[in-house]
């Protein structure tokens, strides 16, 4: 029976609980061909919960050239529906614009009608950029969706007996491994531990025991401050952190054991020391002036990040610029994904403001320009940008695979997780403290943000609890509430981040203050060992089941204080509940495939409890948890029409 006491047209769309809405997502179960090419025509999938109500007709709107098209969809199985509680239609779409924007048109039998598209379940029509998206570029390397990165800051990682032979430099404060990190200027910048990439190397060990993959290095060129974002080169590493040799020493050693490994680019600014800046400061005849936007004849005066004058901003109307650094095989991009350096791509700093100066806009020329040479050098390579709020307008997959940005999971996360604490601002919003969510609002922030990124984009978007530019997590977390906010960051679409010392348990009120040498010493303190084995068990179920990865995501609750939902594939369905509080939730039977399961259910990992009965699901917990069942995979309705009948409508 449907949950509507009236017809459907008639009810919003929140009247319906989440189990009992029609469902679509990028993954396999639902999209036939992941990264199709020009012309091909892909299956796409619908699931309806009968539950929903009875539906008479389903069509796909696509916009190809911006011009609108609907294509019947056919209903799967005999009767359209399957045993499980769900009925299941599919759609073939011909994929005739790089990305290919759809979604569906459900006509209840009771004369109302929905739209359904990447943000959820609308009762009006709905706007073009929240459509699920089909997307004909080169696709990422395969091994991004399933990577757990793990980010360092080079000079607070690990320091090799090599590093006492070396002289701090003029820029340099000095500072032992246990000090304190300096809060204030000139310390935040410009106080020295003298971690280098031998130290990383003898640290794999760790790495290896976490489960991690990827190895995400901030800027490893030689600078003026300990963070290097002031790049006074790009041809060489930092002779402070080994030089070249190290790097391919790390690099080697990283492959050897499985580790992909990119760098960090500064694409929008160099450093005031840069070559380049400085035989074109105050030198108009310069070749290198056309590099940097200048604010007058004598070329003194320029333009910088923020204001900042040790970071002049680069000027991407320059060919000369673009060859050099990023167009083909002799540019600094490609030098470093090559041989013997051969990393695996890189994340480009402040690629929100890269090209973009008041009425000019380069962004996507330079992206397009950085990853063309990538194709070119290693198609098996990513490239991940940095941007600070809403990054959907540039993440449709032309460039950049995914994104690493606050928006989508850190801030609602934060917001749902952390204590309500006075705060100089929230991830650069000016509001005094931390806002506190309910789950409810959790849901619909990361359900807002996502939806504007293609399927693949959102499976590359970087899941971060915390990084080198941010307070940590556990500053304004409890304890209890640690492996939930890491359990979702590790079964939410997209990469898991540990930013190097949160498994450690550290603190840090600002991103300079998180920059904190690692704590090795206290590896085997009782407190920190089980926090490190809470992260390797954590990442080591993500890795333990591919649905986690690259499966469907579906929202099955959400309340005050619990969020359930699936990730699931045709092999098989992974519930996870994450609760912040004691929580009881109750669900149809019909909402996963029990497989027979009837009574108690073991969890995977976790504490809370699920029994099925004559009820239904009931998903207890006592107080925060992060638990996680395995149940069988999804069964699809079967096609039974001809493939030969499987054209398009028109």
């Amino acid at each position: 029976m449907p949950f509507h006491p009236t017809p459907q047209h008639l009810q919003p769309p929140g009247a319906t609980p989440l189990h009992a809405l029609p469902h679509h997502d990028g993954s396999p179960l639902y999209v036939s061909t992941p990264a199709p090419s020009l012309g091909d025509v892909v299956t796409v999938r619908l699931r309806i919960p009968l539950a929903f109500g009875a539906v008479a007709t389903v069509r796909t709107r696509s916009n190809p050239d911006q011009e609108p098209r609907f294509d019947d969809a056919r209903p799967l199985g005999s009767a359209g529906t399957d045993a499980d509680g769900y009925a299941w239609w599919a759609a073939d779409l011909r994929v005739e614009n790089p990305v290919h924007g759809y979604r569906f048109l459900i006509d209840m039998a009771d004369g109302g009608h929905w739209w359904l598209n990447a943000s959820g379940l609308h009762d009006i029509e709905t706007l073009d950029s929240e459509d699920f998206k089909l997307v004909a570029h080169p696709a990422p390397p395969d091994w991004a969706a399933t990577s757990v990165m793990y980010q360092v800051f080079p000079d607070r990682f690990g320091r090799s007996a090599a590093a006492d032979t070396r002289e701090a430099p003029d820029w340099a404060m000095p500072a032992q491994w246990g000090d304190a990190v300096d809060q204030l200027p000139p310390g935040r910048s410009h106080q020295f531990y003298g971690g280098d990439l031998d130290g990383i190397t003898e640290h794999l060990d760790h790495l290896e025991r976490l489960g991690v993959t990827l190895l995400y290095l901030t800027p490893v060129f030689p600078g003026r401050s300990n963070h290097r974002y002031d790049a006074a080169a790009f041809t060489e590493v930092d002779p402070l952190l080994g030089g070249d040799a190290a790097l391919i020493r790390l690099v080697e050693a990283a492959h050897a054991r499985g580790f992909k490994v990119i760098g960090d680019l500064t694409a929008n600014h160099s450093g005031d020391g840069h070559e380049w800046f400085r035989a074109a400061h105050g030198t108009p005849a310069a070749p290198e002036s056309a590099f940097y936007y200048w604010l007058d004849a004598e070329q003194r005066d320029y333009m910088s990040w923020l204001g900042v004058p040790e970071l002049p901003k680069f000027n991407w109307t320059s060919p000369e610029l673009r060859r050099r650094f990023i167009e083909g095989a002799d540019s600094v991009v490609a030098k470093w994904l090559e041989p013997p350096f051969s990393l695996d791509g890189w994340r480009i700093d402040v690629a929100n403001m890269t090209g973009r100066l008041g009425d000019e806009d380069l962004n996507a020329e330079v992206r397009q320009a950085i990853r063309q040479t990538m194709l070119e050098v290693n198609p098996d390579t990513i490239l991940l940008g940095e941007f600070t709020n809403d990054a959907a307008a540039d993440f449709q997959g032309d460039a950049w695979h995914g994104a690493m940005t606050y928006a989508n999971f850190t801030k609602p996360l934060w917001s749902w997780l952390c204590r309500p604490d006075p705060v100089p601002s929230f991830f650069g919003v000016p509001l005094g403290r931390i806002p506190a969510h309910t789950g409810a609002q959790f849901h619909r922030a990361h359900t807002r943000f996502a939806a504007g990124f293609p399927w693949r984009t959102r499976l590359a978007t970087m899941n971060a609890l915390d990084t080198h530019d941010t307070a940590r997590f556990r500053t304004h977390a409890e304890a209890e509430v640690v492996p939930v906010a890491v359990g979702l960051s590790v079964t939410l679409p997209g990469i898991p981040v540990v930013f190097a010392g949160d498994e450690f348990g550290l603190a840090g009120i600002d991103g300079e203050h998180s920059r904190t040498p690692m704590p090795w010493s206290t590896a085997a303190d009782p407190e920190v060992a089980g926090s490190i084995d809470l992260y390797a068990a954590l990442i080591g179920l993500r890795r333990a089941h591919e649905a986690l990865s690259t499966g469907g995501l579906r929202w099955l609750h959400v309340g005050d204080d619990a969020l359930v939902y699936v990730r699931e594939s045709a092999g098989e369905t992974v519930l996870l509940l994450a609760t912040r509080a004691a929580a009881d939730v109750t669900l149809p039977a019909w909402v996963v495939p029990l497989g027979g399961v009837v009574g108690t259910l073991p969890a995977e990992l976790g504490s809370a409890v699920f029994s099925a009965g004559q009820e239904g699901l009931h998903l207890a917990a006592t107080g925060a948890s992060f638990t996680t069942w395995v149940l069988p995979g999804v069964t699809i309705a079967a096609d039974e029409r001809p493939v030969s009948q499987r054209g398009l409508a028109r």
